[in-house]
């Protein structure tokens, strides 16, 4: 069922599993957020980073589990959207879940 044929297929399986971990990461992470805190910031609404990241997910798997080749458009796609999500969704949302916290804030943050 599973074949590796060479060091190059170990690699790239390994790399695979590195992009559904991303990908998983970033959804996981969007399935917590707040839908409010997309719209605060100034993104893509939380329904279509899900839908993103969904897709990106499964053609992850799908490349894990070799039913996609692993450096198909869309494992790279995937890629890309993760990477987007996380280096610039993921620290805007999470600012603005920041900024409320804290009973006893200052005007430069907690005491």
């Amino acid at each position: 069922m599973f074949q590796i044929h060479g060091v190059l297929d170990l690699i790239f399986w390994v790399l695979a599993i590195g992009a559904l971990g991303l990908c998983v990461w970033a959804l996981v992470h969007a399935l917590r957020t707040p839908a409010r805190a997309f719209a605060v910031a100034g993104k893509l609404k939380k329904q279509w980073w899900m839908l993103i990241l969904v897709f990106a997910t499964l053609f992850s798997f799908a490349a894990v589990v070799q039913y996609l080749p692993t450096l198909s458009i869309f494992v790279i796609a995937s890629v890309i959207g993760s990477g987007i999500y996380l280096a610039d969704v993921k620290p805007a949302v999470n600012e603005i879940g920041r900024g409320g916290s804290g009973g006893s804030s200052g005007p430069y943050g907690p005491w």
